[in-house]
Order: C-alpha cells, then sequence, then structure tokens
C-alpha cells in the first residue's frame, strides 16, 4: 500500500477560512468516529482530547491526511474501515485543551 490515500479518504478537503464555524478553528484535527480522541502529532496514537499531553493541531489537511494515512497503514487492514475524519478543531487556553467544533462525530447516522 502507498503511504497515502486518495485526498478525500478522511472527508472532503477543505480551508478552515472557508467554513462558517461557530468557533474560531487552531488547525486540523484527526478525530476517530464515535469518540472524543484525535491523533496526537508526536506519539501517533489517539488521546482524549482533555489529554494534557495531547498535540493534535496539524496546520493543514494535508499534514492531517498524511498523518491520518500513517496511521491507517500501520492499524488498518484493510484501509477502507479506518474511522477516522479530518476535521476543524480548536484549543482552549482556559481550560488547555483541545475543542471539537463539531464534537463527536458518529461512524454511521
Amino acid at each position: 500500500m502507498s503511504n497515502t490515500l486518495p485526498a478525500d479518504t478522511f472527508g472532503d478537503p477543505f480551508l478552515l477560512d472557508d467554513l462558517p464555524l461557530p468557533r474560531q478553528p487552531a488547525g486540523y484535527a484527526v478525530q476517530r468516529l464515535d469518540t472524543d480522541t484525535l491523533l496526537d502529532r508526536h506519539s501517533g496514537a489517539f488521546l482524549p482530547v482533555r489529554s494534557p499531553e495531547l498535540a493534535g493541531l496539524f496546520p493543514s489537511f494535508e499534514a492531517a491526511h498524511a498523518a491520518a494515512s500513517t496511521w491507517v497503514a500501520h492499524y488498518c487492514p484493510p484501509p477502507a474501515d479506518h474511522c477516522l475524519a479530518i476535521v476543524p478543531a480548536g484549543f482552549d487556553p482556559v481550560l488547555n485543551r483541545h475543542v471539537l467544533i463539531y464534537g463527536v462525530l458518529c461512524g454511521h447516522p
């Protein structure tokens, strides 16, 4: 398997500035569906948004996509079973935690 998947594997590519959001996003995050966990940039593990160790914000959709693709290559045979989405996310400096702007996304409607 190649180290990247199609651009829309984790949702349609988007620019943060183009989204009408209720809160200002701080970056892109890779969310595991049905959870409040994000992919940590340093460890490559999924950590809860309240974890003080979490570094879950990526500077671009492409960087988040590359990290998600790497995770899928290691943990998801077959890749179609990944259950991940790239989402806009914020960071609350008062609570010192990441914020899921869309909340916990469900894997199935």
